[in-house]
């Protein structure tokens, strides 16, 4: 690392680095960050640390739909007698979940696809939960899906084609209508935007 960093221990522009991965911070906020730890107690930096580490142990992805939750439990949605199970909400990952849901307009189920068909990056069929999705709807108990996937070109190519593949398998697929900008991402909408999507969906199939 150029510039001032250089003047860190080893360990501190180290720390800098991993901090500058995560999403919206730059060299400047994760500097920052990284020389506030410092001034945290041990004591407080180890429990911090044990719990980072212990992230992949105790956090997972729910059986059912993809939502993120305590590792090898269902999520509390699906687990939940009061959402209506005849409509499943198709999301890219489950951070939008947490969008819709704080929006107050949606008392359905989910499905997290885990990305979207990205020839360019080579993310096809295969690498998604397409099959997972398409189980659940064999039941028959599902009568609509909603396709909350984003307005970017890759969004719009990944629920067209799962418009196609499931159209008949299910009375009504529906996508997200106005509110939501050109290229907006989800995780970042207000709740009034994402409810009135919701409430003035379209039909695909």
């Amino acid at each position: 690392m150029s510039g001032a960093n250089n003047d860190y221990p080893e360990a501190v522009v180290e720390l800098i680095e991993i901090l500058r991965r995560l999403p919206g911070v730059g060299k400047r906020s994760a500097e920052r960050m990284a020389l506030a730890l410092l001034k945290f107690p041990a004591d407080e930096l180890k429990s911090m640390g044990q719990t980072i580490a212990a992230l992949p142990e105790m956090v997972g992805n729910c059986p059912i739909c993809g939502n993120l939750t305590a590792a090898g439990e269902n999520c509390p949605i699906c687990d939940s007698s009061r959402r209506d199970e005849s409509v499943i909400c198709v999301v890219e990952d489950f951070t939008r979940i947490n969008a819709i849901e704080k929006s107050g307009a949606f008392n359905g189920l989910y499905h997290v696809l885990g990305g979207r068909i990205s020839p360019l990056d080579e993310e096809y069929e295969d690498s998604l939960r397409i099959t997972q999705l398409e189980k659940r709807l064999a039941a028959g108990q599902v009568k609509e899906l909603i396709l909350a996937l984003g307005s970017d070109i890759e969004s719009r190519a990944t629920s067209l084609y799962l418009a196609k593949k499931f159209a008949g398998q299910v009375a009504k697929i529906t996508k997200l209508a106005q509110g939501l900008p050109a290229g907006a991402d989800l995780s970042y909408a207000d709740s009034a935007t994402i409810s009135a999507a919701l409430s003035n969906r379209n039909i695909l199939q």
